[in-house]
């Protein structure tokens, strides 16, 4: 119990209170410091919410029976990627903060249903929003079968089948999943000829064979009376770690059939320049798991053969372009220096060796933001958005905004349509402000836009209008 609870709040924490200002002055006068319902709201309502609504009930009872909230703040979780800020605060300053939380926790009112306007007008498009899934926690991955129901991931680990606006089925078969930190059961995508051959493609954090930590792997499988069967493994990252975050992990087909996905770097920086892992990549392998034999480090001795493109940190959102059929991927910078990619073969953009952002703890990583051999990103984000996932709008149902990028906020809640000219952005638009983190964007077969948000767990359908 008393495992899952630390797990559970680390997780929860590490992107809101490892940024937080401090001071090792103890000379100060507390007049001149930032309250910590300032320091909350400037540094963690972003990712927990001005009514701390991103807090789990459980979580809190804990502390209650004796949990010490304060000494996660000083000492940290490494193993979960929360660093020791012991030498960034006070006592004083760790106390506060930890007793606004608490004391705020026990006054939060109960959620409030999300209540959307009648119609939404962006700047170059109109829509109203429908709500298709509820009920949910944190949804992962979204994909559609060819009778229009709705396959949704759901990251503790369970599989969904909605339609018609209702839960239809749970999915059985799902094997089991390492439900740590940020890990779980992510995405989902059919096969691009999937009415010839019925594979369904899911990926998850693995538990390793000796139970302990684990890593990112992908399978296949064929869905039977809302049954996975069939399945097959195509691909487990290495090495198995305990940490609990950076796992990746999106997947995309490409028009040769490639399948391409994403391992996050599992907080290890230097996993990401190094060849001889699969963590910090972007990978590609054939539709039935092997290795195309042109893949750029197929020769190299050392090299995991599936590496496509090295130098990411946690890159969350995987795409192709409709016009130019190039892939691009969004990733996460640590405090600042998110990131938008054009996903070349063989290339390596560069993390932890250049970078926009800072450490969580305000710390350099590096003053270098370019460097010869390593790519520039098409994009920047700072301060950080925490992009979820993205996808480019094609066709004809949103005229304003074709062949534009959207891309999820988990740190502010909102959608961002992102412009791009000449492989230049010139234009950003944030969307849907305030409905929520939002884990997932993509695009139906017929053309309409869905997004899934976690608090509330929800997945709605943006349906254009004219008016």
């Amino acid at each position: 119990m008393k495992v899952y609870f630390f797990a559970s709040f680390l997780m929860i924490l590490i992107t809101g209170f490892i940024i937080f200002p401090g001071t090792s002055d103890h000379s100060v006068s507390p007049v001149s410091q930032p309250s910590a319902k300032d320091n909350f709201l400037k540094y963690c309502a972003g990712c927990h919410g001005t009514k701390m609504e991103r807090f789990a009930g459980n979580t809190w009872e804990a502390f209650k029976a004796g949990g010490d909230l304060t000494g996660v703040i000083r000492s940290g979780l490494p193993v979960l990627g929360m660093p020791s800020f012991e030498k960034a605060f006070t006592q004083a300053e760790m106390k506060a903060i930890s007793d606004y939380i608490l004391e705020m926790k026990d006054k939060k009112e109960a959620t409030v249903a999300v209540k959307f306007p009648a119609v939404v007008r962006s700047k170059h498009q109109s829509f109203r929003i429908d709500t298709v899934a509820k009920g949910l926690d944190v949804p992962w991955g979204i994909a559609f079968l060819p009778d229009g129901d709705m396959l949704v991931t759901e990251r503790s680990g369970q599989l969904f089948r909605f339609g018609g606006g209702k839960l239809k089925a749970i999915i059985s078969g799902v094997p089991e999943v390492l439900a740590l930190g940020q890990g779980g059961l992510m995405d989902v995508v059919l096969h691009p000829k999937y009415k010839e051959n019925g594979w369904i493609y899911i990926s998850y954090s693995k538990k390793a064979p000796d139970g302990v930590g684990g890593n990112t792997a992908i399978f296949r499988a064929k869905l039977k009376n809302n049954q996975l069967v069939e399945q097959q493994e195509l691909f487990k990252a290495m090495p198995n770690t305990t940490s609990g975050v950076h796992f990746g992990c999106r997947m995309v087909f490409d028009d040769q059939g490639y399948l391409f996905f994403s391992v996050g770097e599992r907080g290890e920086k230097t996993n990401a320049q190094t060849l001889t892992n699969h963590c910090g990549k972007i990978h590609r392998i054939f539709d039935d798991g092997r290795i195309p034999p042109d893949n750029p480090f197929v020769n190299t001795a050392g090299a995991m053969p599936t590496i496509y493109s090295y130098g990411h940190r946690n890159p969350q959102g995987i795409d192709i372009n409709p016009v130019t059929r190039r892939i691009y991927n969004n990733e996460h910078g640590p405090r600042g220096g998110d990131e938008i990619n054009l996903v070349g073969k063989g290339n390596n953009y560069g993390w932890p060796v250049i970078t926009f952002g800072i450490n969580y703890d305000g710390t350099i990583i590096t003053k270098e933001t370019a460097k010869a051999g390593m790519e520039q990103p098409v994009f920047q984000w700072t301060p950080s958005i925490g992009p979820s996932s993205m996808k480019f709008v094609a066709g004809d149902r949103y005229p304003g905004w074709k062949g534009d990028i959207l891309s999820g906020s988990l740190s502010f809640k909102y959608l961002e349509r992102v412009h791009l000219e000449g492989g230049k952005v010139t234009e950003q638009e944030k969307l849907l402000e305030n409905v929520g983190r939002v884990r997932n964007v993509t695009v139906s077969p017929d053309g309409y836009i869905y997004v899934a948000v976690e608090s509330p767990g929800i997945v709605v359908k943006l349906v254009p209008v004219t008016n």
